[in-house]
């Protein structure tokens, strides 16, 4: 069960670093949007790493 909640936010981790830090790094458009896109995905990354850290607590407590 621990192995499956490591892979499970890992993967998580993989997918927003690259479809939410390539739009920030190789965008075109203005600097506005990159702004609001970079805000997007750190929120993304904060909430991943507390949903990550209940996960670890509750398997813990189990």
């Amino acid at each position: 069960m621990k192995f499956l909640i490591h892979a499970f936010f890992i993967i998580l981790l993989v997918l927003v670093t690259f479809f939410g830090l390539g739009p920030v790094l190789f965008a075109d458009g203005v600097i506005q949007e990159r702004i609001w896109t970079a805000a997007v995905v750190v929120a993304l990354y904060v909430l991943l790493a507390f949903l990550y850290s209940r996960a670890i607590k509750w398997i813990k407590n189990k």
